[in-house]
């Protein structure tokens, strides 16, 4: 008799929408993927989603997924949310959101951030306690801002949690993080006096804790310093694979599968993301990847965390830590600029230099990465006979280079020469959905220099997560186990020269126009005049609300 299959369920909760991946635990399997959208509202720099809406989303896609796969709901046997970080979910006394979530690319606590920055010592002060500078996208600067603007809001919240977080938590019941994502508040760290997984049953020496070297704390200092009370956080898994309990009544009700299903700690999207590539202790580490969607990242899993102003000191979901550098505008940018200009997204032009001698800092949203946050789009290089796909050429270059850039200062921060032969033959691992489009592998390839990987697999967040779910019923690795399945499997393309003049090109532009047009507000420029007569600066406000 046939032994009956076991299947995962991995929830990746984005900015933009929910998926489920229904995977086989024992071979890795795909056998389906649910799908639902979520809303992002605000312009001038806010960016908010109603979390109750994640939540009927998380349900539509399971029963998609669990439906698409032809299996019995009995055949469930764990799941796991991967979220998009650093969102900031306050919550009332009944244990539903107070208002909507500041999302990561709300930039309107930039001041807040640039005030915590300054103090605590200073950034050498944060990098060591934390692993991160305080920036707009940090979770500790929009509770500032959460105070400063919204103090009745500030003053009835009886829990703060991350999206994932809350997400686990109308799984379960129970108020649980994981280091991965709670690593990305700037408010846990080195430090002792963590609320720890111990309280939590079945949380507390399962799966996850393997190597444990990343694992901190809440610190007491920083929360004293934000007005934050430790007992509205929630408590800290060993990692991301730890079991935390099983569906409550109203949440297997909900989903249409039994109480028994486990429910895994989970984490923050992009941790989830190097789980499904197989980057970790139990697989590669110092391996460096471009994520291209909303925003462009750039990671690598480590056996050390590097302090680096210019990065995210992320723990990873494994024990290891998962330094990252994140820009705000990718894809989305990108597309924008097609939109504006009537063009196909592929439509860029012929040839190698897709620009054709435009510059375009398409920093529509602000920018992390230079931290610029009152930055707007930038185009400059015009001339009256510019064909308008050499302009959307010049906005993937412009896009990639910043990721890029990202990148060298990630390798460096790890102790690697980016320019060293053999670092620069280690295949750059290319995923999200950029990476599914001829420009942008184009593009990066040309700018880069570096041989590539295009994993065939597209839902490696998803799969991440089914990875942590199937640790946490079965106690293995998650990082061993993606290995075994070959979720990061895929085209390798080989390296071409890399565009120099380009590289340089687009550097110049920055540089020069750092000090002025890019940080300052669109109001502040046009005060105080626009320059050269070449430079066109794109308002951020009209582009965001199109």
């Amino acid at each position: 008799m046939p032994t009956r299959r076991s299947v995962v369920i991995g929830v990746d909760s984005s900015t933009q929408s929910t998926k489920a991946a229904a995977v086989d635990a024992d071979t890795g399997e795909l056998l389906a993927v649910g799908r639902a959208p979520h809303t992002v509202t605000g312009s001038a720099g806010a960016r908010e989603s109603d979390p109750e809406e994640w939540w009927t989303a998380l349900v539509t896609a399971v029963r998609a997924a669990v439906r698409d796969a032809g299996v019995p709901a009995g055949a469930v046997t764990g799941i796991a949310v991967a979220g998009q970080q650093h969102g900031l979910v306050t919550l009332g006394a009944d244990g539903r959101p107070l208002r909507p979530a500041l999302l990561w690319n709300d930039t309107r606590s930039a001041p807040q951030a640039a005030a915590l920055a300054a103090r605590l010592g200073g950034p050498a002060a944060w990098l060591e306690r934390t692993g991160s500078v305080p920036v707009a996208s940090m979770t500790a600067a929009k509770w500032q801002w959460l105070r400063a603007h919204e103090p009745r809001h500030a003053e009835a919240v009886a829990g703060v949690r991350l999206p994932h977080d809350h997400l686990t938590e109308r799984l379960t019941g129970i108020a649980v993080t994981d280091p991965g994502d709670a690593s990305g508040t700037c408010w846990y760290g080195r430090g002792g006096g963590a609320k720890s997984a111990e309280g939590l049953g079945e949380a507390a020496g399962t799966a996850g804790g393997h190597g444990v070297g990343a694992t901190g704390a809440y610190d007491p200092e920083i929360l004293d310093l934000i007005g934050l009370d430790p007992a509205l956080l929630p408590a800290v898994a060993p990692g991301g694979a730890s079991r935390v309990g099983t569906l409550t009544a109203a949440a297997a009700e909900a989903l249409g599968l039994p109480r028994t299903v486990v429910v895994a700690a989970g984490t923050g999207d992009n941790m989830a993301a190097a789980v499904g590539l197989g980057l970790g202790g139990a697989g590669l580490l110092d391996h460096p990847v471009v994520s291209l969607g909303t925003s462009g990242t750039v990671f690598a899993a480590t056996r050390g965390r590097p302090a680096d102003p210019g990065l995210a000191g992320f723990a990873a979901t494994d024990g290891t830590y998962l330094p990252l550098g994140c820009t705000l505008n990718c894809t989305l940018a990108v597309d924008r600029f097609a939109a504006l200009l009537g063009l196909d997204r592929e439509d860029t032009a012929p040839g190698g230099n897709g620009g054709g001698g435009v510059v375009v800092l398409p920093y529509l949203d602000g920018e992390r990465t230079p931290d610029l946050p009152h930055a707007a789009g930038l185009v400059t290089g015009l001339r009256h006979g510019t064909d308008p796909r050499a302009i959307l050429g010049a906005a993937y270059e412009g896009a990639a280079f910043t990721v890029l850039r990202a990148l060298d200062h990630l390798l460096a921060a790890c102790g690697l020469d980016p320019a060293a032969p053999d670092v620069r033959e280690r295949p750059l691992r290319l995923i999200g959905g950029g990476a599914r489009g001829r420009a942008w592998t184009e593009t990066v390839r040309r700018l880069s220099g570096r041989p590539l990987v295009v994993p065939a697999a597209e839902e490696l967040v998803a799969l991440g997560a089914a990875a942590l779910a199937a640790g946490a019923v079965t106690g293995a690795d998650p990082v061993a186990l993606t290995t075994a399945w070959g979720t990061g499997a895929g085209e390798v393309l080989p390296a071409v020269g890399r565009d120099e003049e380009t590289w340089h090109r687009i550097a110049g532009v920055l540089s020069a126009a750092t000090p002025t047009l890019l940080s300052s507000t669109v109001e502040e420029v046009g005060q105080g005049g626009r320059g050269e007569a070449d430079v066109v600066e794109v308002d951020t406000a009209s582009l965001a609300d199109g």
